[in-house]
């Protein structure tokens, strides 16, 4: 079946509605022949119609019957049509669209009721032309919504029943399975709801049908829309629970499902009004019908505007009190308000339909109670109705809205107990005032900032890479800002952002005091906190420093994180961190920083060396004791050098003056002036120096280096350690182990520092001789390689040097010889084991 061949057969369904006007092809007034007329051209058409739509439908129902699943879906997924996904994005929201647009069709229906209008002078029933062209420009304009809904029912898949074992299931994309499936599901009720019955009612058969049949067509009218009402509110349930279910929510908001709600029951309300004008109508033209066949003279036809022919209808004020009603001659029950209040004889649509509209609600709210009816039965039904629709309604409307708004209120109430869970603790546990502002400004920093949304709780339930998409779209340019991570590449970054944990401070909050493990890093994003040091305690010894945005703090736990053979402890804090403001920063934690920091051996750079020096805290702190230390020492050496300068200077003095034949007495004067003075300096200098003895010198202790030259190693880092232990196995003294922390670039460095350090000069000449000159000059040049990046040469050249010893038979029978011998042995095995590895 193609495209064209559903849109046929769908406007000829669409036709069939025209078989109501056959109900009322019969007439015996004036008019009948006319009637007849029309209805039989009408009625041939109509069978011309389904012959050639009953055709159509047989043929479609034939071909599906001789096409296979197999065949319909290749050929449904080669006709290259577009199929919708029921779960899409475009197909949720045009769900979301088409189900407001069947409320406002349910809401413009109603406006057919206010058609009928009464002449209270001529004391007859009209019809109001401008409402009539209102009422069915509007219904065509929400036909078109479900129209267009009927177009998409044919191109939107489905999911097949058989594949929903596991995960979403399978889309099935062809068109003759999706149409089969649509025909024999909703096609049937859409036709019904976009059938134009309101309007044929009111544009063709009510104009054709004059005189006391008119009257009849009020009747016709409500059982149309009644009966539309039917399919419509049908198909608004199942699309409602289909959009809820797919897209979770219809409305994203609480305010908006509230006034989703509220809109249901105004909805309701307007609905009753409607009803309640056009039945008011009703009972009224009851009244002059009874009235009519008791006057002698009086024709149903003049009721009807337009035929009134100079008809005397002035009795029927007396036969139907309005103004002063009368229950003994008729009983107008809860219609009686309509008809005084003059609304069902206006033109001023407004004003009908506002007063309409709050009747029904002012009845439905209240369940019906302020009515009084009268003995008419479907009266009497109706005011049941309007009790038995208010008492549900109102329930649903108070219990979604009681819903919608406890779900804006639901973190303040929660923010709510929590304080007062709080207070009732502090009070229990009898805390100072001060730890109790603390804790409550904390609180309330922590709900202004945050909201009562638990963030990371939140982060953590969705897939990595939506999680690392979230945290770099919110570190990532906040991490850019610190100094220190400016050179690192983005899977760094990218690790780092994913491990980062938001953190929050009040003022005047200490994040870290001196001597505490620093169990995280915190990397400043907003607020000023001060950074001091005692340098332990230390009597006169105080440095502080301001953090600022973009700043760090923590750094020792970076040291400790680079270190691969730290031990478990925690590092100690060298200073203490207080907050000044507010402040909200991201924290690294020690597992962490540990996890990224042995992951990713790029964070092991000399770049870093000089970024992390010069950014630290503890570094710059260091820094400037050791220049004042530098600058006192050079002070007093310039002071000391001064001073001897003048004693020099002196002597000279003396020296010229003694040829010149001075006195005895001024002689002997200066002499014990400079002695004295010499003697001074000498007792002053002195007294600093044990001073200085006493006194210990207050330099802080150089921070520890971090492990930058990791990925310098030419050895892993299992076989490095294997080494290690064994070189510190062989002898376990103090220049062996030194000898082997200061060689840990690479294994031919490490060899030659083995070979020329350990043994000494004697061992090192009688070494020497064994080997031609020239293999010892090439080691001279490798050993120059020490403290620089590893090269081919200083590689290669200890190897052969080892091996030349391996290879060399051992002239000395000595324990110390032979040891050495297999010790040389169990090294070359490692650079073999080397070898194999890389």
């Amino acid at each position: 079946m193609n495209y064209s061949q559903e849109k046929f057969v769908r406007f000829q369904d669409w036709r069939s509605e025209k078989s109501m006007e056959t109900q009322y092809s019969v007439s015996d007034g004036i008019h009948s022949r006319k009637i007849r007329m029309s209805i039989t051209s009408v009625s041939e058409k109509f069978q011309r119609g389904l012959e050639s739509g009953s055709e159509r439908i047989k043929r479609i129902r034939k071909s599906l019957k001789s096409y296979s699943f197999g065949s319909a879906v290749t050929k449904g997924l080669n006709s290259g049509n577009k199929i919708l996904d029921p779960q899409g994005p475009f197909l949720q929201r045009w769900n979301k669209i088409f189900v407001l647009s069947c409320l406002i069709a349910v809401s413009l229906d109603p406006l057919f009721f206010y058609v009928p209008v009464i002449n209270d002078i001529e004391k007859c029933l009209g019809l109001d032309s401008r409402m009539e062209i209102v009422a069915s420009v509007l219904r065509w304009f929400t036909d078109i919504f479900y129209i267009i809904h009927i177009i998409f029912q044919f191109r939107t898949g489905f999911i097949a029943p058989s594949s929903r074992v596991f995960g979403r299931g399978v889309l099935v994309e062809d068109t003759w399975e999706i149409a089969k499936r649509y025909l024999s599901s909703y096609f049937l009720i859409d036709i019904l709801a976009v059938l134009p019955l309101p309007q044929v009612v009111i544009l063709i058969i009510i104009p054709k049908m004059k005189g006391s049949r008119s009257l009849n067509t009020k009747n016709l009218l409500k059982f149309v829309v009644l009966f539309q009402y039917i399919p419509r509110f049908m198909r608004i349930y199942p699309l409602y629970k289909e959009v809820t279910r797919t897209s979770g929510i219809l409305t994203e908001t609480a305010w908006a499902g509230a006034a989703f709600n509220l809109f249901l029951y105004m909805l309701a309300s307007h609905v009753l009004g409607a009803f309640w004008y056009l039945v008011s109508i009703e009972r009224e033209t009851v009244c002059w019908k009874k009235a009519c066949d008791d006057h002698i003279g009086c024709v149903r036809d003049s009721l009807y505007c337009g035929n009134q022919a100079g008809v005397n209808k002035t009795f029927l004020d007396g036969a139907c009190p309005v103004q002063i009603p009368n229950t003994e001659i008729f009983n107008f029950g809860i219609f009686l308000d309509a008809l005084q209040s003059g609304v069902v004889a206006t033109h001023d649509f407004p004003k009908k339909f506002f007063y309409c509209f709050w009747w029904g609600l002012r009845n439905l709210s209240s369940l019906g109670q302020n009515l009084e009816t009268s003995t008419f039965v479907w009266e009497i039904c109706f005011a049941v109705s309007i009790s038995i629709f208010g008492l549900v309604l109102f329930s649903f409307l108070i219990g979604n809205m009681q819903t919608y708004l406890q779900s804006t209120t639901t973190r303040l109430e929660e923010m709510r107990v929590k304080r007062r869970d709080a207070e009732q603790w502090m009070s229990h546990r009898l805390l100072p005032e001060n730890l109790r502002e603390r804790i409550r400004r904390h609180e309330q920093y922590k709900w202004q900032e945050t909201r009562g949304v638990d963030e990371e709780n939140l982060v953590c339930n969705l897939p990595r890479d939506l999680r690392r998409d979230i945290k770099r779209h919110l570190c990532l340019a906040l991490l850019m800002r610190v100094p220190m991570f400016e050179k690192m590449d983005e899977q760094l970054l990218d690790a780092m952002c994913d491990r980062l944990k938001p953190a929050l401070y009040t003022e005047e909050s200490y994040i870290v005091r001196e001597g505490d493990p620093v169990d995280e890093m915190l990397f400043i994003m907003r607020g000023k906190l001060l950074t001091m040091t005692t340098n332990g305690g230390r009597t006169g010894f105080f440095n502080s420093e301001y953090l600022k945005a973009g700043d760090f703090c923590g750094e020792e736990l970076l040291t400790w994180a680079l270190d691969p053979n730290s031990s478990s402890n925690l590092p100690i804090s060298t200073r203490t961190v207080q907050t000044l403001t507010e402040v909200e920063a991201f924290a690294l934690m020690a597992d962490d920083l540990k996890f990224v920091a042995s992951q990713f051996r790029r964070l092991h750079s000399k770049q870093l060396r000089h970024t992390f020096r010069f950014y630290s805290q503890q570094w710059r702190t260091w820094a400037a004791c050791f220049i004042q230390a530098a600058w006192r020492r050079y002070s007093k050496k310039k002071l000391e050098e001064s001073l001897r300068q003048e004693e020099n200077r002196l002597q000279d003095a003396l020296a010229k003056t003694s040829g010149n034949s001075p006195s005895l007495g001024a002689t002997i004067y200066a002499s014990r002036f400079a002695a004295n003075a010499l003697r001074a300096l000498r007792r002053t200098g002195t007294r600093k120096a044990r001073l200085l003895e006493r006194v210990p010198p207050m330099l802080l202790q150089k921070p520890a280096e971090p492990d930058f030259t990791a990925e310098e190693r030419i050895l892993p880092d299992p076989i490095y350690d294997r080494l290690k232990h064994r070189l510190l196995r062989g002898r376990q003294d103090r220049t062996r182990s030194y000898v082997l922390l200061a060689a840990r670039q690479n294994l031919g460095s490490m060899l030659y520092t083995y070979i020329f350090k350990v043994h000494g000069e004697r061992n090192r000449k009688k070494k020497l001789e064994e080997f031609p000159r020239p293999q010892e000059n090439r080691l001279q040049e490798a050993s120059k390689t020490i403290g620089k990046p590893p090269s081919l040469t200083a590689t290669t050249y200890p190897s052969r040097f080892a091996a030349n010893i391996l290879r060399a038979p051992p002239r000395t029978s000595t324990r110390k010889a032979r040891f050495h011998c297999c010790y040389f042995r169990s090294l070359w095995n490692l650079i073999l084991q080397l070898t194999n590895y890389t």
